[in-house]
This record gives structure tokens, sequence and C-alpha cells, in this order.
């Protein structure tokens, strides 16, 4: 569950005593691992798998209460709260409304924060200076130039005149330092609720998007580490080949990496990027592992997968060099689709956990037997209908494979789970608890036994209200957490 999937009174969720509420939910569940999405800014469709930087945090996760009691804010700052349904996220009236408040609290630090916190302030941007100068001054130049696209902007600005900027930081100072302050009150407010969780024993698991956007502070700033032309634009994006879903392929509109300008800085802002990510969670989950081992690249012009083709990645030299420089992090690959064999043997060399979602295993029959140890199994993700979705669908022939095909899936699924129809959600999940995975992860909405309305994401679509769902609270009922806490506890997990 990802933190605006939280509830409160705000609209979003934040870094608050909700947060704090379900750590001891999943603490009373026998739970010991929280996975969120990406905390970064999204930059298009409130997308967190396509930020404008690989580094900042979303302010508006921020708990307006804690900037209340720290009194950054007063109740009367907070104006008239936009209506809400409290099952939905509203981004675009929670922008619109949070932001000029947020806005508020960094001015008012600025102004009256005690010498001490405003030490540690300094202190914090002097140890994040690698990318919070370059994301501020980005930030400032985008509202400049009307939040256009950086390719679009002054030629002085967008190649990085020094003289240019400067005068930009000197006359915009105080903007830049209000960014600045939100992304330090982000951390300050999410170290409490890390330390809280490893302190119940729960572990975060944070997602780390294997691709940046193109309009990001990253891009901007570092071009020569991504396949660009001489005028800043991309030449090849990022992109996926056709398959049976979608028969023309995919684009996917992000720059693809220079690997070999990477190699030769020892993989510096990678390595970076990681380490900064371990501040703030205790595993990290790569998304798109595969293209470490080999990605689909796809002419930038193109609007469909089908002149793609395959390159080689980085392979085990990548990998080796993030080992060699931080130690034994703990690492688990997202490594589902076409290139999931490639990325097989790099997972297999440096015995790091891969993906297998339940939902996809019943074209087989006993699925259980296939789910090797190494293996972090999950009922579905954000990414996937929920549990109750699928199956409905399945017994409504109304997925998109062959009549036959859906019938022998929903055989395997009926046998295997010992289920016909209610309580899906609760049979697959103690089937991938009773498997030999290492790790289990179940999305919240399976837990609550939600169907298809209660979906997060449907990948490919930016006009399906993805990434708003919200948890209400009475959902969660005693009996619920009872429910998983025995199931957990009679797996002996």
């Amino acid at each position: 569950m990802h933190i605006t999937s939280l509830p409160g009174p705000y609209g979003i969720g934040e870094l608050g005593r909700e947060a704090k509420k379900f750590i001891d939910d999943l603490v009373s569940m026998r739970q010991s691992l929280w996975q969120i999405l990406p905390t970064n800014p999204p930059e298009l469709d409130n997308c967190p798998y396509n930020s404008n930087s690989a580094f900042a945090n979303n302010p508006l996760m921020i708990s307006l209460d804690i900037l209340i009691e720290e009194g950054f804010i007063t109740d009367d700052d907070l104006g008239r709260i936009p209506d809400q349904d409290g099952q939905r996220v509203d981004f675009s009236s929670v922008i619109k409304w949070k932001i000029p408040v947020l806005e508020k609290a960094a001015k008012r630090f600025l102004s009256d924060a005690p010498d001490d916190i405003l030490d540690k302030y300094k202190l914090f941007c002097s140890e994040n200076k690698n990318w919070i100068d370059k994301y501020a001054l980005f930030c400032v130049l985008q509202n400049i130039h009307d939040e256009s696209t950086w390719e679009g902007w002054k030629l002085e600005y967008k190649n990085l005149n020094q003289d240019q900027l400067s005068a930009i930081e000197n006359f915009h100072s105080h903007e830049i330092e209000i960014i600045k302050v939100l992304q330090f009150l982000f951390y300050g407010q999410w170290v409490r609720i890390k330390d809280y969780a490893n302190s119940k024993g729960i572990k975060i698991i944070g997602d780390i998007p294997i691709y940046i956007s193109y309009n990001s502070a990253d891009v901007w700033s570092n071009k020569d580490l991504f396949k660009l032309d001489v005028e800043g634009r991309m030449i090849v994006q990022s992109g996926c080949p056709p398959d049976f879903f979608v028969e023309t392929g995919q684009t996917w509109g992000h720059p693809i990496y220079d690997w070999t300008e990477h190699r030769k800085t020892g993989y510096k802002w990678w390595l970076e990027r990681i380490s900064h990510l371990l501040k703030y969670v205790d595993i990290i989950r790569i998304d798109h592992f595969n293209g470490f081992a080999k990605y689909w690249e796809v002419p930038a012009e193109d609007k469909n997968g089908l002149n793609g083709k395959w390159v080689q990645g980085p392979q085990n030299d990548f990998i080796k060099t993030i080992y060699d420089k931080m130690g034994n992090i703990k690492l688990m690959a997202e490594d589902l689709g076409e290139a999931s064999e490639d990325a097989a043997v790099i997972r297999n060399y440096f015995d790091i956990p891969g993906m297998q979602i339940l939902q996809h295993s019943f074209t087989v029959k006993a699925p259980l037997k296939k789910i090797p140890k190494n293996m972090v199994v999950y009922t579905g993700t954000h990414d996937n209908d929920t549990s109750v979705g699928w199956f409905n669908d399945l017994l409504r022939n109304k997925k998109t494979q062959a009549k036959n095909e859906l019938k022998k899936e929903l055989y395997h699924a009926k046998k295997s789970l010992e289920i016909e129809s209610h309580g899906i959600q609760w049979a697959m999940m103690k089937y991938c608890l009773d498997s030999k995975a290492m790790t289990v992860i179940f999305p919240l909405q399976d837990i609550l036994g939600l169907s298809s309305g209660a979906r997060m994401n449907i990948p490919g679509t930016t006009d399906n209200g993805n990434w708003e769902w919200r948890l209400t609270p009475e959902l969660l009922t005693t009996k619920i957490k009872n429910k998983l806490k025995s199931l957990t506890l009679e797996s002996e997990r």
C-alpha cells in the first residue's frame, strides 16, 4: 500500500498518525513488511514511476497535523479543505489546496524555526548537495518557463550556463529555499515513521524505478548519462516488444541510459541514487530489473514498439559494483516479462530474489510446486486487478485470452485453491503463505476483499483513476485482521 492510500482528513495519505496506526495494524496482523510505491514527485499523470527527480520526495505526503504541532502552520492556515469522498485521491484539488499551505509552512520555517532546527536543515542541504541544488533550480526554471519541458527552455538555461544559473539562484533564492525546506520536512517526518516501524519489527520495502522521466532534473543536469543528441533530444526511448497483450508493443517515453558513460564514472549516479533511498527504506525493490540484462530500445519518434530492438544492459558489472561499494544491501528484483530468463542469470549469481504473481500462475496445474524459495510471491501488485476482480473476470470470461485458455486457467485456479467462488482472496493468500517462497506480499485491497473498483493502476492508461485508491478506516475490521493473523501463524512464517 502506498503512502497516498492512507486514510485521513486532508484528501491524501500522509506521514502522520494514520501511518503509525497502519504500522500498528500490521503488527496486530503479525506482518513484518510494508511495501510502498516510489515516493518521488510524479511528473506526469500522478504516476510515481514517472518522476521529475530520482532523489526528491513528494511533499504532498507531508503531514499537516505535524506541521501544526510544530507551529509552522495553524488551523486557520488550512482554509477550506476540499470536499472528498475518502475513497479516492482527487489529485487536482489536493495539489491546488495543499501546495500553498505547505509553502506557507516553509516560509514560516525559514523565519521562525529555532537555531538548532535550522542547523539540522543546513546539514541536510549539505549532505544532499549532489542533487538538491539542481532539483530546486530545475523546479524554479520550470515555473519561469510555464511548466514546459527543459528541451524548450532558453538555450542558456537548457545548457546549464553557470553565469545565467547563478543569476537565477540569486534572484529566486527564496523560492529555492522553500523547495529545499519541503524536502527537509518530508525527510524529518519520514525518519520518524521509519524509526517507529522498525521499533515495532516492521521493515519498509521501497521501490526504485529503473527509468527516470525525460523532463527531470536528473536528465537535464546529467545529459551525458543518457542517449541524447547534441540538442538534448532523445534518440531512443524505453518500451517493450509486441506480446500477447499488445500486438504492436509499447513505448514508455523514458530516455535510455548510456551505460558506457555510466561505467566510466563507476556508476556514480546510480550508487548515489541507491544510497539515498536506503536512508528511507530497509529493502529496495528494483522495478524492471530485466533492463540490466537487456532492454527494448525504440526510436524516439515512434508511437509503438514494433521497430524496437533488444540491447544488452550492464549485466553483472553493474550489480557487482553495487555490492562492492555498498556491502550486503537487501535487494528484490521485479523480473516479470520477456527478459526474465536473462535477468534470472544475474539474479541467481548474486542471490537476489525475483518476483512471482499468483494471478499469472494458473496457466499450469499445481503452481505452488513451481514457486522456488528465492522468490517474493504476490497475489497481485499495484499493476494487477484485485484478486476478487481477477477471479470474477475469469468466471465471466471477460479476459483477453481465448475461451479454451480461460477455461483451463479457471480450472487450474479452482482445483489448486480448492474453491468455487466466495473467499477467493483468502484462498490465494493461504496458497502463497503455504508456498516455499522466502517472502509473501499482499496488496491491502486483497486483504480487504475488494473488487476491481479498488484497483490501483491499469498499465498503459492515464484516464482510469490510476493511483487514486485510498483506504477508508472502517474497511480494515478486527475480523479481517484476526483472519490474516491466523493464516500467518498457521503458515509458521
